[in-house]
């Protein structure tokens, strides 16, 4: 992960992990929270611009991954201030706070009292797309491909991003995109609501709105987001049934299956649901 302050008074937060198109293992997800977290309190920033290094914004979860999201000790704590503690993975619940790591991956986005731009190329799929959905603005390339791709591996998107797409795109909409987990390219993605703005560069494109944004005043944009965003108390009752619901997948047949199904390119074999 990679901060980089410009002298505007804009703040670039870039996944670094290019060689695996920028997916999400369990030092990304404490690094990515550490970034959010370290800019809840700055007074310098005025804008925060989220990027992928290479060819992707965020392919999702790094498989290798999969095996921490029910894993751990149910009582431990994880610290987005503190120092770093391997044993944090996606699951662990975040201090003082109603959600886990993978929420508060995107969450915090929102917690920030400046305006969040994301910049999204090549993919931002399953934890890529929630965590764009926790910007105020998304930017993307034409072809930049999509998708709440969760229920391909047997679970549900369990990091705020069907809380954080309510008022953006139509209800039924989401109910497709979540059912099927199916791929959209940004043009679709634009035509939803999910994507703000479609640009050939969007990196360049996302640091440019976010310098006009910086020329305002900041009292004035602080202001209008703690204005625009949505009730503490909605979103607290969601993540805690997203948590739950998570649990209750995790590792059962049919998702075990669904995993091995898709590595194995082949037909998943579901059982029917006990009730």
């Amino acid at each position: 992960m990679r901060t980089e302050r410009h002298d505007d008074g804009v703040v670039e937060v870039r996944l670094d992990r290019p060689e695996k198109r920028n997916a999400l293992d369990a030092a990304m997800f404490r690094a990515l929270a550490r970034a959010g977290a370290s800019l809840l309190d700055d007074r310098s920033a005025r804008v925060v611009v989220l990027s992928g290094e290479g060819t992707s914004f965020c392919a999702g979860l790094d498989l290798a991954a999969f095996a921490t999201l029910g894993a751990g000790n149910p009582s431990a704590r994880f610290d987005p201030h503190g120092t770093d503690d391997d044993s944090a993975g996606p699951g662990t619940i975040v201090v003082d706070g109603d959600t886990h790591l993978a929420q508060y991956v995107c969450r915090v986005w929102q917690m920030l009292p400046v305006p969040v731009v994301a910049a999204l190329q090549g993919h931002a799929l399953g934890a890529g797309i929630q965590i764009a959905l926790g910007a105020d603005v998304r930017i993307a390339h034409p072809d930049t491909q999509l998708s709440l791709r969760e229920v391909h591996w047997g679970i549900i998107p369990d990091m705020a991003g069907t809380l954080h797409m309510r008022g953006l795109v139509r209800d039924d909409a989401i109910r497709e995109l979540v059912y099927t987990a199916r791929i959209i390219d940004a043009r679709e993605g634009e035509r939803i609501g999910l994507v703000t703005r479609l640009a050939d560069d969007p990196r360049s494109t996302a640091l440019a709105l976010a310098g006009e944004i910086a020329g305002r005043s900041p009292d004035a944009v602080r202001a209008a987001k703690a204005l625009l965003r949505g009730p503490a108390s909605d979103a607290s009752r969601h993540l805690v049934r997203e948590r739950e619901l998570i649990v209750s997948l995790v590792n059962t047949p049919n998702q075990r299956e669904a995993v091995l199904a898709s590595l194995e390119k082949r037909p998943a074999r579901f059982v029917d649901p006990a009730h």
